[in-house]
């Protein structure tokens, strides 16, 4: 017997972690694709004529426990993976990129689909189901359904290989990750860095059976080192380990991964009859068009860059007066940075992070969710977990009905990516008349729990927290009938709003007075470092503006051109960055090689959205600072009009209908201290 094929009985009918194997998911995924073809088959054979419910919705429905096991998969290939695990991912990811190619490429379908698409105006649709026909006809006509068969072909061809190329790209920066390691073993070259970091290091070392301390490129590693080691040249090889990632001419190397899958990428556009493979992508964003994006990033560009360079002048400047730095390199940049703002503000993460205890952090999320939402967390043991470090809550209303289960997943291990994410166990949808509620997961690096302290975030780990958090309330609090309309299925460039906007309460007093206390004596966080926090919320805020608006531009370089022609990552990567450059270039690192979020993930043309919705959440921010950031009215409209929506119809409507008034970029300029 097979626990993935059947619905599962589980408490909450959640995922059955502790009885799933790995050999259990070929076996079952194969099963379950042709208990799906014989649902498609159904459709198609029907005689009756086509209609919304026998067409769009059967279709909709269709394939339900094959979605949630995949996505089971998927997720602990992410989140606890193995040699086993990449293994099936790497059998699977193309045959179930075939599998959806059948479903897409099948002509007889199709043409149901299209009678009911064709014949839309007399059927009387809600608006979502107006929104799900035309998402339907759209995935099909946007993926090939229109092609001659020896074209159809082609794109299975290339669909097959993108699939596992994508994959085997994360694969190596996982193994790259997980491959090095700095062992100190003197201890003058600990000079500079926290207690709890060098506790950490010494601790990592010990599980390993090595004497000294041990740094990884693991974030709650790497970044402290980077950060606050006074040794330079050992912050030079670290961040020179760090940036050489899938660029190293060994087995893991990702050169070759990077132009494949660009220029498969950009073969397929055009088979489908787009310019790129960024116009494409781009039909289906609020953005529309690659030109659009790269002239919201120039223009920005143009904002940020004479303030980003003069702030990498200073930083210059006071490297050299501080150690006599001739020449300030990559691996000077949070070293010099954290020391300068520490003069300027008298403030440092090591000040701050006594007041952020992880569990403090968390409850103080669940906290602003009841204020806003009147959601309450309680945490259970009755579900599985995929993990021991996983922590599993119930989410409740205010009358005590479900609203979503809730995984968080909070510190690093091997089989773990790094990063943080937001993903779903099970989505939510209406059928049958009952309402099925969504299973949401937070997954992140945090510092672990040392012997003699707990796991105490710095600040970009507390906005972190927040910001995947916002992400899940997104999930949670998914309304909608559809679940390909539901939760986070929205467009790419309006999906870190609600993530970007919930950052906003951690430099608010009335927020952090509810969590942000001393470990140690309960004290609430003293005013002054809250001032502290909100003065420096725009240091360097130019340099970090120019930092993504560079990934935007590189992601926007590799899509939105003929790639076909380029033979080497390196100089086509440097040439994307010429213009946001401030530091010397390191000709044995490369971005590309690394850049998961557009090689393996979804960002590929979509790496601009994250400033993109910067410019929503300001201006929706600037609503809540306007009527009181825990203003019930106000949360009542974000969660009926875009929480709850997901993608059911045009974000730029939905967005109007919670704001009154369409975004004002201003707001995101005042806030980052660019225009006054």
């Amino acid at each position: 017997m097979n626990i993935l094929i059947d619905h599962f009985t589980t408490n909450y009918n959640s995922a059955p972690f502790d009885l799933i194997q790995n050999k259990d998911f070929k076996p079952a995924i194969l099963k379950l694709i042709e208990a799906t073809k014989k649902e498609i088959d159904a459709i198609v054979t029907n005689t009756a004529q086509p209609t919304f419910e026998n067409t769009i919705e059967a279709l909709e429905f269709s394939g339900q426990q094959l979605d949630r096991v995949t996505s089971i998969f998927f997720n602990l290939n992410s989140a606890e993976t193995n040699d086993e695990i990449q293994k099936i991912a790497q059998d699977i990811s193309p045959i179930l990129s075939e599998f959806g190619n059948d479903i897409t490429l099948n002509n007889d379908l199709f043409k149901k689909v299209k009678h009911v698409f064709d014949n839309k105006d007399q059927l009387n649709l809600t608006t979502e189901q107006s929104t799900l026909l035309d998402k339907k006809y759209k995935s099909f006509s946007r993926n090939g359904a229109n092609l001659p068969e020896d074209k159809k072909q082609e794109l299975r061809a290339i669909d097959k290989q993108l699939a596992s190329l994508k994959l085997k790209f994360g694969e190596n920066i996982l193994a790259e990750t997980n491959a090095f390691e700095m062992l100190i073993t003197n201890q003058e070259d600990l000079s500079g860095l926290p207690e709890g970091a060098i506790e950490a290091a010494k601790q990592l070392a010990e599980s390993k059976n090595k004497e000294g301390w041990l740094i990884t490129l693991d974030y709650p590693s790497y970044i402290p080192f980077m950060t606050y080691a006074d040794n330079r040249a050992l912050r030079k090889k670290l961040s020179l380990a760090f940036g050489a990632k899938g660029f190293n001419n060994n087995d893991y190397d990702n050169q070759k991964h990077v132009l494949k899958i660009a220029k498969l990428r950009h073969q397929r556009a055009n088979l489908l009859g787009y310019k790129t493979h960024a116009d494409f992508v781009l039909e289906e964003r609020m953005a529309q068009t690659p030109e659009k994006v790269t002239s919201f990033l120039n223009e920005l560009l143009e904002k940020a860059k004479p303030a980003a360079e003069r702030e990498f002048t200073n930083l210059q400047n006071f490297a050299k007066e501080l150690d006599g730095i001739d020449v300030l390199e990559k691996w000077d940049s949070a070293y010099y940075s954290e020391k300068l703002k520490q003069k300027l503000f008298n403030l440092d993460d090591e000040q701050l992070k006594p007041y952020f205890k992880l569990e403090n952090v968390i409850e103080g999320a669940f906290l602003v969710a009841n204020k806003l939402f009147g959601l309450q967390f309680k945490k259970i043991e009755t579900i599985d977990k995929y993990h021991e470090d996983v922590m599993t809550f119930e989410v409740l209303d205010d009358n005590n009905n479900l609203v979503s289960l809730f995984y968080a997943d909070f510190f690093p291990r091997p089989g773990k990516r790094n990063g943080a994410w937001m993903t779903s166990f099970k989505p939510q949808y209406i059928k049958d008349g009952v309402n099925q509620r969504p299973h949401i997961s937070n997954v992140c690096n945090f510092t672990k729990p040392t012997k003699s302290k707990p796991s105490l975030l710095t600040f970009n780990e507390v906005t972190t927290l927040f910001h995947e958090f916002g992400h899940g309330l997104h999930g949670m609090l998914a309304n909608t009938t559809y679940p390909s309309l539901s939760g986070t299925s929205v467009y790419w460039d309006f999906v870190e709003l609600p993530s970007q906007i919930l950052e906003n309460w951690c430099y608010e007093k009335e927020a952090l007075e509810l969590f942000a206390k001393h470990y140690q004596t309960n004290e609430v966080i003293p005013m002054d470092l809250v001032n502290k926090i909100k003065e420096s919320a725009t240091f360097h805020e130019g340099m970090q503006t120019l930092r993504q608006i560079s990934f935007g531009l590189l992601d926007m370089s590799w899509h939105g051109t003929d790639p076909s022609l380029i033979e080497d990552v390196k100089a086509y990567e440097t040439k994307a960055f010429e213009n946001t450059n401030l530091y010397p270039e390191v000709k044995s690192n490369c971005m590309s090689t690394a850049f998961a979020h557009i090689f393996q993930g979804g960002y590929s043309s979509g790496y601009y959205s994250y400033k993109w919705a910067e410019v929503l959440d300001a201006d929706a921010f600037e609503y809540f600072k306007e009527e009181g950031i825990f203003n019930k009215e106000v949360a009542a409209k974000f969660k009926d009009h875009v929480l709850s929506q997901g993608g059911t119809e045009n974000p730029m409507t939905l967005y109007k209908r919670f704001r009154g008034q369409e975004p004002k970029p201003e707001a995101l300029l005042k806030r980052a201290g660019l225009i006054k």
